[in-house]
Parts: C-alpha cells; structure tokens; sequence
C-alpha cells in the first residue's frame, strides 16, 4: 500500500500546481473512517488533523501541508481543530 505523503510547498508550487483553484472542503472537529478510491491531493489552509491507517500507520498534518492520500486507502480522520482545505481527486 502506497504511504500518505506530505510536503510544505513553496508559493511557487502552489501557484504552479493551481491548488488556490480547487475547491474548499471544510469539518469541524469530529472522528471518522474514511476510503479513498482515487487519490487525492489536498492543502489545509486551516486546522491540524491525525490519520491512522489500518495498518497502524500515523501521521499529523496541519496548516500549510500539501498531502496525498493513495487510491485505495482505508483510514481514520480524527481532526483535532477545525479544517479548511483545498482538495482534488487524481
């Protein structure tokens, strides 16, 4: 299984890639399970955010991350302060 990457991406990047053009998903704090079937590329303009995936891995990612979730990818969004994202599915 493909792992969960992240990255700080510089302006240019942001610009480059057309992420201010996507559109916004916001969520207060809650928990839930979630499956990706297609990869998806997002970037929080706010709020701080732990997934476990079901093999046990985890990772915390926040304001100012660009992370990309693989197809085919089961997990847990537990958001610990409220999200504002930029999103996009591959």
């Amino acid at each position: 299984m493909a792992e969960i990457r992240i990255e700080r991406p510089v302006e240019e990047k942001i610009k480059q890639m057309g992420i201010l053009s996507w559109p916004i998903w916001e969520k207060d704090i809650s928990c839930f399970d979630w499956y990706y079937e297609a990869t998806e590329v997002c970037y929080l303009l706010e709020g701080k955010v732990i997934v476990k995936t079901e093999d046990g891995q985890e990772v915390t990612f926040g304001a100012g991350d660009l992370v990309t979730f693989p197809k085919g990818l089961s997990c847990t969004w537990d958001i610990k302060e409220p999200v504002k994202k930029h999103y996009n599915f591959k």
